[in-house]
């Protein structure tokens, strides 16, 4: 049979084994252990020789099922879940990072992906070197022995800033550091992070694949891309490892002793969510580019910022990136953090509510949210504007959103 398409893959991932009873969904494996017939096939699977489950903690069948799924279509090495998108990210600057070293980013991060390194691997003798990420030159001035990572998020939130990933690919791979990309904002079904040279990419799987928010998680994929030989903390690995020692690292020390792993009630959840995924983001997108042109013209609203409308500065890199539709996201300014309140307050269709690609719409005022606990200066060296509004684009038709928006201008 021919290659299958991302629809049919996602659909149709084998099991590990056979069900007993020849369930087309995969059961719920509700159990924390799991008995062995012998105290040597016990052993056996507590260290890594077998792939049995011994505790949910660390692997279950419902999870693994999913992480197939999820493999299948992004031909990663391996994939972890882990119970946030957050912990995806904490465990995996935890499995590359070790006191003394760097890690060369944005200040355009999302503001707990700030907070986590700027404060909390920063207690921990990590230093952040803020860069601008889109300028490939900088980028390589940073890097030295210590540099860990170069860690971006494919299309900032809410800056939405794109830096070109086969450059920094191109640096990463000649100063031997591994470019770790968060793609929450982009699908898999419009973007192969492989293609463009990420090493280990990370996705909130809250987002897109839960379909329409029903439960919290996080990805974790290793394309087994880096030579993790030029990596000072996991060099003593490779030989026993190869291609798969970050994956070793995460798997058998970290996320098992952080202890972050996806449940099987939220990973049965996301692999049926994962099931419509391409058909629910082919409608958000189509509605936030047209619902995004409409309101460049709409009285009110001072400009709107999309990758994929033709006079944005990054839209040529994201048509080659991100195809026509770089995700179900954009901001508009309106002329005050006041007028951002009022035009809030006004909404009836939408949504005043966090989080990202919901079937629903949803609307946010990320400095005064996500932003809020930060400095004024802080935000401002962010680029997170106090006249921003950023807007989730969900299911709905887009001449009811476009009417909300109005009604709330006037």
């Amino acid at each position: 049979m021919k290659e299958i398409s991302f629809e049919s893959q996602v659909l149709h991932t084998p099991y590990e084994k056979e069900d007993a009873y020849h369930s087309l969904s995969m059961p719920i494996y509700n159990t924390a252990a799991y008995e062995f017939d012998t105290a040597e096939a016990m052993e056996a699977a507590f260290c890594g020789r077998t792939p049995d489950h011994a505790y949910s903690r660390i692997t279950n069948p419902t999870v693994q099922y999913f992480e197939n799924r999820v493999r299948a279509v992004t031909e990663a090495l391996s994939v972890t879940a882990l119970n946030s998108g957050m912990a995806a990210i904490s465990n995996v600057l935890m499995t590359v990072a070790y006191a003394g070293s760097n890690i060369i980013t944005s200040a355009h991060l999302f503001g707990n992906t700030y907070s986590l390194m700027e404060s909390t691997l920063g207690a921990f003798g990590v230093e952040v070197r803020f860069c601008d990420l889109t300028n490939p030159e900088e980028v390589s001035s940073l890097i030295d022995e210590n540099s860990c990572a170069i860690l971006l998020e494919v299309i900032t939130n809410p800056q939405l800033e794109i830096a070109d990933l086969k450059k920094l690919s191109i640096i990463g791979k000649e100063k031997g550091v591994p470019l770790i990309a968060d793609t929450t904002v982009v699908p898999f079904n419009i973007f192969k992070a492989k293609d463009f040279g990420v090493d280990i990419e990370i996705v909130s799987s809250t987002k897109y694949i839960s379909g329409g928010a029903t439960s919290i998680g996080g990805l974790i994929l290793d394309y087994g891309t880096f030579d993790w030989k030029r990596s000072s903390k996991l060099a003593g690995m490779v030989k026993q490892f190869g291609p798969g020692t970050f994956t070793a690292k995460l798997r058998k020390e970290i996320h098992r002793n952080l202890g972050a792993y996806m449940t099987p009630q939220v990973a049965y959840m996301q692999t049926l969510g994962m099931e419509t995924m391409e058909v629910r983001f082919e409608r958000q997108g189509h509605t936030c580019l047209d619902l995004a042109k409409r309101l460049q013209s709409l009285k009110g609203i001072e400009s709107v910022n999309y990758t994929g409308l033709e006079d944005n500065p990054f839209y040529e890199l994201s048509n080659v990136q991100f195809g026509p539709y770089p995700g179900a996201m954009f901001t508009f300014d309106l002329p005050s953090r006041e007028a951002c309140f009022s035009f809030m307050n006004k909404l009836k269709l939408i949504r005043r509510a966090t989080n990202l690609f919901d079937n629903k719409t949803l609307a946010i005022h990320p400095a005064s949210t996500i932003f809020g606990s930060f400095s004024e200066e802080l935000r401002q060296s962010m680029d997170v504007s106090q006249k921003s509004i950023r807007l989730s684009v969900g299911l709905e038709s887009v001449d009811d959103l476009y009417n909300d928006i109005e009604q709330a201008l006037a």
